[in-house]
């Protein structure tokens, strides 16, 4: 009986970066992990992630456009808009054409999405992050800038 042959590999080359030197995978790797730290939260609220940031927006500021919350939220309408429609069916905010510009659609919390808030106050993810409190507000600048930057030299190029 003889063995399988094995492909030889070549070797990685010292020019050529490994995955774990890109910042890219970074920042990929921390959302996944970021996502697997919310979801048994988030299922106990039987929500998802999107869902969350969608209603944390209107408790900051209820009763705005869906174009508006799309741009806070850095999402495209035909992603945001399954999403409310869902937080609608589940009794949580309620979706009407702008009394004054019907071409808009207005957002508005319900009392369950609201009372909802009292729920997800206990969701604090800073001590999992292993950061001290200047370190942590360090890390979400860094990350808001290196996302700020991106979306202008995405913009700058088209």
């Amino acid at each position: 009986m003889s063995r399988p042959s094995r492909a030889k590999q070549a070797p990685v080359s010292a020019a050529v970066p490994k995955l774990s030197d890109f910042l890219c995978f970074a920042i990929y790797s921390a959302n996944l992990a970021f996502g697997k730290a919310y979801k048994p939260i988030l299922d106990e609220l039987g929500l998802t992630y999107t869902q969350y940031i969608a209603v944390i927006a209107l408790w900051e500021e209820d009763n705005q456009t869906v174009s508006g919350l799309g741009e806070k939220l850095f999402l495209e309408s035909n992603t945001l808009t399954p999403i409310l429609k869902k937080l609608e069916a589940m009794g949580y905010l309620n979706r009407e054409r702008d009394a004054v510009d019907e071409r808009q659609v207005r957002v508005g919390l319900t009392e369950a999405g609201r009372r909802l808030r009292e729920k997800a106050l206990d969701i604090n993810l800073a001590d999992a992050c292993g950061l001290g409190d200047e370190e942590f507000v360090k890390v979400q600048n860094a990350v808001a800038t290196l996302r700020d930057n991106l979306i202008k030299a995405t913009r700058a190029r088209t």
